[in-house]
């Protein structure tokens, strides 16, 4: 009998560890397996109480410390820093994609666009604001000496895929429109995308699965833009002494968003109609009665 046979026969019949291991064995291998899992989420949760005060000057003989181990035992779970700082980052960003999906099922009427774009737009929000320091590990100043590994990437895109999904299955249907402009300001038609710019924004439509031609991808990308920028502001405390409210304004920046989508081609139900507005849960807002005079301040 060959090497390679012999080899084969060994690791899947025989000498399988799995299949020769006893039953208390097995049962061993799978508490320990149990508790390491349960060992690495203590850590994470000790390490986001150290983000939150530290920010990203996450350091493991710190978390060691609060934990009640020697550094040399934390090791066996997180090699190094940035293997630690790397499954925050996957969980902050699993969370916020979780969000955003759970938003966007959550909407029974597949076609109503604008609303699915409002509903993931503040259910991203929500979660946002109430985990503020995870939200600034993934969108905050990048960590110095960090290269956050491809590992990352998937997870990082789960809230974009949902919103770009809504933009794809928008314009299957015929659901984007040109936004109305003003022609005294705007011109009607913007000039063609010079060929570099458009080069990449093929790419970029071929990577969302999009495929919604040059203007919509661009559009889309200038949206979700202002959506994180509008996030960061709020986060990092740039609206402070401006905005009290915040939930108003945000809602009218996303319907702004949905406008220049443009999901919609009417401007004034998209951006001054409160009784239309969606969001996670499907209830109206409860800041209607001061909304319309937000709005008129805002314009």
């Amino acid at each position: 009998m060959s090497r390679a046979l012999l080899s084969f026969v060994c690791d899947n019949h025989s000498m399988s560890p799995d299949k020769a291991a006893p039953p208390h064995e097995k049962a061993a291998r799978s508490l320990r397996a149990r508790v390491r899992a349960e060992m690495t989420e203590e850590i994470k949760r000790v390490a986001l109480e150290h983000v939150a005060v530290d920010g990203s000057a996450l350091s493991l003989r710190a978390v060691a410390r609060d934990m009640g181990m020697v550094s040399s035992a934390l090791y066996r779970y997180f090699p190094s820093r940035d293997d630690l700082l790397t499954a925050l980052i996957i969980d902050a960003y699993d969370a916020m994609g979780e969000a955003a999906e759970k938003a966007d099922a959550a909407l029974g009427d597949r076609a109503d666009f604008t609303g699915r774009w409002l509903a993931v737009g503040h259910a991203v929000r929500d979660w946002s604001v109430a985990r503020p320091h995870e939200y600034a590990l993934i969108y905050g100043s990048p960590i110095p000496g960090y290269a956050a590994p491809e590992d990352t990437i998937a997870p990082a895109n789960r809230p974009v895929a949902v919103l770009a999904k809504i933009v794809m299955e928008a314009q299957a249907v015929g659901g984007l429109f040109e936004p109305r402009t003003d022609p005294r300001t705007v011109p009607r038609r913007p000039d063609p995308f010079p060929a570099p710019l458009a080069a990449e924004l093929d790419q970029i439509s071929e990577f969302l699965d999009t495929a919604t031609g040059h203007a919509a991808t661009a559009r889309f990308l200038a949206a979700l833009t202002q959506m994180f920028g509008a996030l960061s502001f709020e986060i990092f405390g740039r609206l402070n002494n401006v905005f009290e409210e915040r939930t108003a304004w945000y809602d009218w920046q996303l319907r702004s968003m949905a406008w220049r989508g443009a999901f919609s081609n009417d401007e004034v139900s998209v951006l001054y109609t409160t009784g239309s507005r969606r969001d996670h849960v499907g209830s109206p807002p409860s800041y209607a009665p001061s909304y319309a005079a937000y709005v008129i301040a805002c314009v």
